[in-house]
Formats: structure tokens, C-alpha cells, sequence
């Protein structure tokens, strides 16, 4: 570090000692001995007394549980612990010391006091996570799952019903905040499998490593002390923790989840987000097999929650990069299924049936589709010749796992003829033709009408998109290429471009 930066630094920190602490409203207002003062939030407030100094960066426009700041027990007769409270960003898993004790080091984000991470150790966190009631030893903490009221064996959905039961029990009976509070947390506790793992090992040996729920992203208080250099924060109590948050809702396919006996994960790798879900939450009817056959359903369920940031390493070239996601919280999940549900899984299963029944046949109509495009009536004939009844569907044959119906189904419902090509679809439009992939990420190619539609396809077939997009021998001009349209996170902005390509110039 430079003097200048140095300089700099210790000119961007207000030192201040308290001459008085007072409380007004839902703040707390510290003032200074030489005139200035901060507001910080009660729960903080109550633990700072005159005589203590504060540390914190300017500027400091309006103060919030989020803000960094140091507080020094300066005058305690008895050395009392120091606070420190900072947003934080990142909890490694337990490690062991040179001492072979187990801790988590939390990194702070953005730290402008020169501290850059807090030390956890692992009975720390398990006594401020893991507990129901804070401030009682470990020996005398009631069990989590007794607080439910129910068994350690319980499924996932047996848990939850247990947790709505205990919830209005506990509206019935006016119960305080605290107590709803403490209830919810116990229930994300155990509906999350890794850290209902954790807390098992823990009831077997309360020495076990601890876990930081969720990742640790949001905003920490704890008390402990500075390292002689200043740079690690040694906590030996967390007084509270707010994580990072927000309300999502949106649709997601059936397709992406992974099925378990008793539970399923939803993950979204463009959201960066993720779900996870017992039968109760969504209640109908999984099990392993629906693995098998989930990529032949088109329906789309709405999730609605609480989303935690957390995050995860990730090395990319040699080098270490912290991927963030979003985790619901399970007490804050809500489900809505689509009317139809039940149909559309029956008929996946029909389907995924059917691929198995008729799989020496459909793989010679693939073989077929590879080489060269097939119209849909064509391939309903080759279908019914080879013994494949005739409500069979067949946009399945090329069908991919990540593939989205949305961007089919508004194609195929404008388009006179289809052609199955590869894993493509190929739509004869009245503006015309439209070359789709339905997959995020890619892109529609949008071609003017041809005069013939078979010459189009020949040549087609013997362009990669690569020369097309770039005209390589006039092979864009040839097939009347108009452009692309890329599917973004937002399909409907998809189909106002797909729109807008083939209205112009009259071509709708």
C-alpha cells in the first residue's frame, strides 16, 4: 500500500468515542464527544455504551443494518468483546486450524476499515443457525425436529405439512414473532438435504463441522476481536445475520427438474437460480423414473418465493471465480400447477412408451431426418407404414431434453407447412420461412419466401449458419437470408422481432 492510498484511507474513517446513546423511534442515535454522530439500528444500539469508539467509512448518507462499522470497548473495566458489523459476501466450507479446531472465514465485501474477512469458528455458527433458542448452551438446546414435532426420519413432505400444522398452531395461539421466526428457521434448517445433513452430525457429535446456511451472503454483527494486524475480525458470537434477498416469481418447465423419490431440484443455469422441492410444496405424484421422460414434457409450473443470494467456486482457466446464485428459501416457496397438468404428464408417458415400443422403426425415420428435411404429412405416411399409430406426434423424433415449446408452438401454429431437419424445425410461413432451433440461446434465421421451396431446402441443407450469417459465395443472397432473431430472456420480445422481420416489406 502506497502513503498516498494509506493517507487516503485514514482520511475516509471517522473515529468517533460515544458521549451519549439514545434511542428514537427505530433507530438509535450514538452521539460523539467532539459534536458528530451516527444512527444505527436498535438491535446495535442496545449494545453500545458510553465511552465506546466507532469506526465506520465516510461518507455515510443514510446508515443501515448493511453498514460497516468497528465498535471498541475502550473504557470496559472488564475488556468486553468487540462488535463488528459488515456485509459479507462468501463462507468457505469448515476447515481445521493449526490447533484442530474447525472454523469458516467469511470474506466482507467491499471492507473500507481494512478488514477484509471475519473467522467463524464452527461452534460459533452452529450456535446461532442450528439452535432454537440463542444465548443457552449447546447441552440444553431442544431438538429441531421436536420443535416440528416430528420424527428425524420424516420425508421432505412430511416435514412440511408438520411446519404449516405448527404455524397455525402458533397464529391460533397469538404466539410472538420471535417464536414464528424461530419456527420458520428451523424448517429451512431441515428442508434443505445439506444442512439437514449438518445438523444430523451435529446431534451426534456436537463437535462436527457447522455449515454457513445458504452461502452468507448479507449483512453480519458479530462480537469477538481485531487481529494485531488488523486485517481478520476473530468473532466469538454472531449477534445477528440478514441475508441478501428478493421475491421472484416465473414459469419453469417440468423438463429442468431433477426427480428424486422424495424430493426434486429445480436449477436454472440463465437466472442463476435454484429450488428445491418436496411433494407437498408441488403436490403431485414423482418418483426417480419421471428422469427417464421428463425432456417429452411441455408444461411449465409458476414458482413464487423468497430467493437468498449464495454462490459458489468455480475454476475457469487456471483461476478460482465466485459463480453467484439464488436459493429459494423452502418456508417462502408456493407452487401453482397449470389446469392440464395431469394430461400432459399422462401423455408424455405415453409417449416415452411409445419412443420404447416403436424404437427400431423411429430410428430409421432419424436416420432419414439427418440426411435430409422431411415434411410432417411425409413423415406421418413413413410413420404409419412402419407401424406407428397416427396420433403419434411428430415433432417428438427430433425433440431435445432443453428444447422450449414456447418458441415451437408460435411457429407451428402460423406455419403451412413443417419440415423436420436434424435437431431443427423448418416452418413454410405465409411471410416466409423461419429456421428454428427452440432452444435459448440460439436463434431463429429468417428467409424470404422462396420460389421453390425444394431448391431452397437443397441448398439449405449444404450451408452451415456460420456462411450463411456471413454470405461466404453469395449463399445469403441465394436463399434470401433477412437476419436473426436471438432468444433472449424475455420470449415475447422474440416473437415481436420474429413479427416485425416478416411484416416488412409486405412480406406477412
Amino acid at each position: 500500500m502506497t502513503v498516498e492510498s494509506a493517507n487516503e484511507i485514514v482520511q475516509t474513517i471517522r473515529h468517533g468515542f460515544v458521549s451519549k446513546a439514545k434511542r428514537e423511534g427505530d433507530k438509535t442515535a450514538c452521539h460523539f464527544n467532539d459534536g458528530g454522530s451516527i444512527v444505527v439500528s436498535n438491535f446495535l444500539g442496545a449494545h453500545i455504551r458510553t465511552g465506546d469508539e466507532i469506526d465506520f467509512p465516510l461518507p455515510i448518507d443514510s446508515p443501515s443494518t448493511g453498514t460497516e462499522l468497528c465498535v471498541r470497548k475502550t473504557l470496559s473495566p472488564t475488556r468486553s468483546r468487540d462488535l463488528y458489523q459488515a456485509p459479507i459476501s462468501y463462507a468457505t466450507q469448515p476447515k481445521t486450524d493449526k490447533r484442530e479446531h474447525l472454523y469458516v472465514r467469511a470474506a466482507v465485501s467491499a471492507g473500507r476499515l481494512g478488514i477484509g474477512t471475519i473467522h467463524l469458528p464452527c461452534e460459533v455458527v452452529r450456535d446461532y443457525f442450528y439452535v432454537t433458542t440463542r444465548h443457552q448452551a449447546w447441552e440444553r438446546q431442544a431438538n429441531l425436529y421436536d420443535t416440528l414435532r416430528i420424527s428425524a426420519t420424516a420425508s421432505p413432505a412430511e416435514l412440511r405439512l408438520a411446519f404449516n400444522l405448527r404455524q397455525l398452531e402458533l397464529l391460533a395461539s397469538s404466539a410472538s414473532k420471535l417464536d414464528r421466526a424461530t419456527l420458520e428457521r428451523v424448517f429451512n434448517i431441515l428442508a434443505q438435504p445439506e444442512l439437514r445433513a449438518c445438523y444430523d452430525s451435529l446431534l451426534k457429535d456436537s463437535s462436527s463441522p457447522a455449515l454457513f446456511p445458504y452461502g452468507c451472503f448479507g449483512s453480519i454483527l458479530v462480537a469477538g476481536d481485531r487481529s494485531p494486524e488488523g486485517r481478520t475480525f476473530f468473532a466469538t458470537q454472531i449477534l445477528s445475520f440478514a441475508p441478501e434477498h428478493r421475491e421472484r416469481r416465473f414459469r419453469a418447465p417440468l423438463r429442468s427438474f431433477d426427480f428424486h423419490n422424495d424430493h426434486a431440484i429445480y436449477r436454472d443455469v440463465r437466472r442463476k437460480l435454484e429450488v428445491t422441492l418436496d411433494q407437498s410444496a408441488m403436490p403431485i405424484v414423482w418418483d426417480a423414473t419421471w428422469n427417464q421422460w421428463r425432456h417429452l414434457l411441455g408444461v411449465k409450473v409458476e414458482l413464487q418465493g423468497t430467493f437468498i443470494q449464495t454462490g459458489v467456486y468455480r475454476q475457469r482457466r487456471g483461476e478460482w471465480h465466485l459463480v453467484k446464485w439464488e436459493t429459494a428459501l423452502p418456508s417462502r416457496i408456493r407452487v401453482k400447477l397449470p389446469a392440464d397438468i395431469a394430461e400432459q404428464i399422462e401423455a408424455a408417458r405415453k409417449s416415452y412408451h411409445r419412443f420404447g415400443e416403436f424404437s427400431d422403426a423411429l430410428a430409421q425415420i432419424r436416420a432419414r431426418i439427418e440426411r435430409e428435411p422431411l415434411e410432417r404429412e411425409h413423415l406421418r405416411s413413413l410413420c404409419w407404414n412402419l407401424g406407428i399409430p397416427g396420433d403419434f406426434d411428430i415433432a417428438q423424433l427430433n425433440w431435445q431434453p432443453d428444447y422450449d415449446p414456447f418458441f415451437y408452438q408460435q411457429l407451428c401454429r402460423r406455419a403451412r407447412r413443417l419440415y423436420l431437419y436434424r435437431e431443427e424445425y423448418i416452418f413454410d410461413l405465409p411471410g416466409g420461412i423461419a429456421v428454428e432451433t427452440p432452444q435459448l440461446g440460439h436463434a431463429t434465421y429468417l428467409f424470404s419466401k422462396p420460389s421453390n421451396m425444394e431448391a431452397f431446402l437443397a441448398d439449405y441443407i449444404k450451408s452451415p449458419k456460420e456462411d450463411i450469417r456471413k454470405n461466404r459465395g453469395n449463399i445469403a443472397e441465394k436463399l434470401g437470408f433477412l437476419g436473426r432473431t436471438v432468444h433472449n430472456s424475455n420470449p415475447r420480445l422474440w416473437l415481436k422481432n420474429l413479427e416485425s422481420f416478416l411484416v416488412e416489406d409486405g412480406r406477412s
